[in-house]
């Protein structure tokens, strides 16, 4: 607290260290943290829509081929990593309670970590996902090879060009979070958030949550509703 009340304001106020001279208050900073990631979350939107609206489009085109896409992919793991994913989110959102309510340090960092080991669950079981694809030469390139599906050789290929670039344009963004939250956590455990300035956890727990929403859509997109068709 010694911190806390070194630093005074022009006005005579005391207030917090964490307050950058350009702003009145905390909570003005707040406003200002979030409004900037919502807007970097609407380009993203307009980033992966462009994919979405892309797989839509071919998918419309070639609905037999996208099927039987589909049908190779493992719903049972597709399933579970949706329940990681979603359970990640429940962690995420008390770390974020536990930084606004200025909770222990180890509260904090315990259910960031939490978040952060279920994000690396869903990615490990991503990779054995990845792994059975290489595994049936099912990954578009020269070595592409539609075993029972001869018929949708070319075709078959742009559903796994777009499998691979939505599931791995989404790893990515659940990579680069896993790293920026490690840095959160260990400001966490060092005491840098209490119930005045928590703003990295709140901006964080908005980006994580983003990425989970795009993956409750990418589930359906591409795990069940093709083979449906």
């Amino acid at each position: 607290m010694s911190e806390v009340h070194a630093a005074l304001a022009d006005h005579g106020h005391e207030h917090h260290p964490r307050l950058q001279h350009h702003f009145d208050s905390l909570e003005q900073q707040l406003y200002a943290s979030t409004f900037g990631m919502w807007v970097f979350l609407v380009t993203e939107v307009l980033f992966f829509g462009g994919l979405f609206m892309a797989y839509i489009l071919y998918r419309i085109w070639y609905p037999e081929a996208f099927a039987a896409g589909s049908s190779q992919l493992n719903i049972p793991l597709g399933t579970f990593n949706t329940a990681v994913l979603i359970g990640s989110s429940l962690t995420m959102a008390l770390g974020v309670n536990a930084a606004q309510r200025g909770a222990k340090p180890k509260e904090q960092v315990f259910w960031l970590f939490g978040t952060m080991f279920l994000g690396a669950v869903f990615l490990g079981i991503k990779v054995i996902e990845y792994a059975e694809k290489f595994q049936h030469t099912l990954v578009p390139g020269p070595n592409f090879n539609f075993h029972g599906h001869p018929q949708f050789q070319e075709t078959g290929q742009i559903y796994f060009s777009l499998y691979f670039a939505l599931t791995g344009l989404h790893a990515t963004h659940m990579i680069i979070g896993i790293a920026i939250m490690l840095v959160i956590a260990r400001m966490a455990w060092k005491g840098r958030f209490d119930a005045q300035w928590y703003t990295p956890v709140e901006v964080m727990g908005l980006y994580w949550h983003f990425v989970d929403l795009v993956w409750i859509f990418l589930f359906p997109l591409l795990y069940l509703i093709p083979g449906a068709h």
